[in-house]
Parts: C-alpha cells; sequence; structure tokens
C-alpha cells in the first residue's frame, strides 16, 4: 500500500512541477517582452540587467563587489 501512495505522491509532485515549469515559460516569455518594449524606447538592456542583479544583492555584498571592481580596475589602469 505505501508503494501505491508513493507512487501517487511523485506523480502529484512531477505534475506540480510541470504546471509550474509551464508557468515560467510564460513569464520568462512576458520578461523578455518588456526587455524589448525597453530597447524599443532606446533603454539599454545590458545596463538593464545589470541594475536588476545588483539590486538582488545586499547592501553589504553589492558594496564588496564595488569595492573589488574598484581594486581590479585601479590595478589595470582603467
Amino acid at each position: 500500500m505505501s508503494d501505491t501512495i508513493s507512487a501517487e505522491q511523485l506523480r502529484l509532485l512531477i505534475e506540480r512541477i510541470e504546471r509550474l515549469e509551464e508557468e515560467k515559460r510564460g513569464i520568462t516569455g512576458d520578461i523578455k517582452d518588456v526587455y524589448a518594449e525597453a530597447k524599443s524606447t532606446g533603454f539599454d538592456v545590458k545596463t538593464m540587467r545589470t541594475i536588476i542583479r545588483l539590486r538582488r544583492l545586499e547592501k553589504h555584498h553589492r558594496d564588496e563587489a564595488d569595492m573589488l571592481l574598484e581594486t581590479y580596475k585601479n590595478a589595470l589602469g582603467i
């Protein structure tokens, strides 16, 4: 009986993952559309992606990354 329950539980989990993957594809498409809109209005998409990546970081991680970037730039004379 536990094999039946485990199989049923596994099937339900797989189906949930499949639904979420489908939603993720839809959201990914929506994000792509927003970037295309931003590009068509003159925004630099690469810079926008960088800003979004930086906003995900906690402040101390962002400060550390900025410090390292400045250190490397100074070392290279940039």
